[in-house]
């Protein structure tokens, strides 16, 4: 840890955005024409290592502005503070900044707020672990049951999961540790691809994508649908026929659908056998899930990716109303709310298959899925990390598959750091990207 006399001297914010309208890359029922973009936090010290916390919260486009906004106004909880105090208990620093009154005013504990800790949260912890010398997976799966504990913010959860029985999930998991982490850096870590199933690519390219898919070593692939029915049962016969019966081919609405409609569409898309539908409907609507679930089984249903806190997760795992838990790495509060969600799904039995489309999430969510196989549920079966094939050459770090599967990444820290070169590129309104695009 740094010496005591270190302090944090500012959390910079930029405002970083990719075209990737451009090629209807990213587009979804809810979302045609996305700008992934970065709302880009560097938390910065006068320590002499010269390193740095990195970390972002992820939007399709103008949204940046009012996240940009919001995680400025959160500087003033970090700036000046001992190092040292901060990183060496995050505990309690992200229960101090979630819980802050005048915050709460404005969630409490969702939506832009919500995310704006998380990307500081974050950012903590991309430097705790550069500190470390370890990626951020390893420095938590390290960590002991007891101090993982610490980490979680257990208002709320109790009529659900209790400090104890987060403590025995975790002592349980304990045994196999160096086991699962020795075959973690050997055989990395189960993938599924969406690259083939934007809604606004051609039948031909979806054809195309799919069969490259297979050739590479994925055993899922996922459809974006929810526009019009006939169109996505065209486009599940030709994945289907793609393919083949051996992959799991899996849909997601993007929260398009109310429960009615959600239950009929699924219906017609049934004989194409898809694994799971993916936010069927309004991430607040738990009851809805449940609805949904019970008419469609033994198709499953997967939600979380804008599930706005660990209380929804909570309630969803209460009454049976996912199959699969999808977190997020920069929807949430960070690394501290998404241990509490994979404590509640380890304790409900429920796999973990984190969502990452979108720019920067497959390097940073890829560490949470690694943490929970090593030191939670001490399981990948029936779980996959969703990956995109793009953006990731912007990052100091990218991520790194072979055959279908996440290699475990090796370099200290959380995944986040963008190239600088990227970031003065892309910055919105005036990088030189955006600039030429203007004349």
């Amino acid at each position: 840890m740094s010496p005591p006399t270190d302090r944090f001297t500012a959390l910079d914010v930029y405002d970083v955005r990719f075209p990737t309208s451009d090629n209807l890359d990213g587009s979804d029922a809810m979302n045609a024409n996305p700008d992934y973009s970065a709302a880009y936090a560097v938390l910065r010290t006068d320590a002499t290592d010269g390193l740095e916390g990195h970390a972002l919260a992820f939007t399709t486009g103008p949204g940046n502005d009012l996240q940009i906004s919001a995680i400025k106004g959160l500087a003033e909880w970090v700036v000046g503070r001992r190092v040292e105090d901060v990183l060496g208990d995050l505990g309690a620093f992200s229960h101090e900044l979630i819980h802050e009154p005048h915050l709460r005013w404005l969630g409490p504990e969702k939506g832009v707020v919500q995310m704006a800790a998380g990307a500081m949260i974050n950012a903590a912890w991309d430097l705790r672990a550069k500190r470390a010398g370890q990626p951020l997976w390893q420095h938590l799966a390290r960590l002991e049951p007891d101090e993982l504990v610490s980490l979680v913010d257990f208002r709320y959860l109790t009529d659900a999961l209790t400090q104890g029985e987060a403590l025995a999930i975790l002592e349980r998991a304990r045994q196999g540790r160096g086991e699962r982490e020795e075959r973690l850096l050997n055989q990395g870590y189960p993938a599924y691809t969406t690259t083939p199933g934007w809604l606004g690519y051609s039948d031909d390219k979806l054809d195309r994508l799919a069969r490259e898919a297979v050739e590479q070593g994925f055993t899922l692939i996922k459809l974006k649908v929810g526009a019009d029915v006939a169109d996505d049962v065209r486009r599940m016969k030709v994945a289907r026929a793609a393919v083949g019966d051996g992959i799991r081919i899996a849909v997601d609405a993007n929260q398009r659908w109310d429960v009615g409609p959600a239950i009929d569409w699924m219906r017609a898309l049934g004989p194409y056998d898809p694994y799971w539908i993916e936010e069927p409907t309004s991430p607040d609507d738990v009851l809805g899930h449940a609805v949904i679930r019970h008419a469609i089984h033994p198709i499953k249903v997967a939600t979380g990716e804008h599930a706005a806190n660990r209380m929804i997760f909570k309630q969803l795992l209460q009454i049976g109303a996912v199959d699969i838990v999808q977190i997020d790495a920069a929807r949430v509060a960070g690394v501290n709310e998404n241990l509490a969600i994979l404590l509640l799904a380890a304790k409900y039995g429920i796999p973990v298959c984190p969502h990452a489309g979108g720019v920067g999430l497959c390097e940073m969510v890829q560490h949470l899925s690694m943490l929970d196989y090593v030191a939670v549920s001490g399981s990948w079966e029936d779980r996959v990390i969703e990956h995109v094939d793009h953006l990731h050459e912007h990052f100091v770090t990218p991520v790194h598959l072979e055959y279908g599967r996440y290699r475990a990444p090796l370099a200290a820290g959380g995944g986040g750091e963008m190239l600088a070169d990227s970031v003065a590129q892309y910055s919105y309104p005036d990088g030189p990207i955006w600039a030429a695009r203007r004349q």
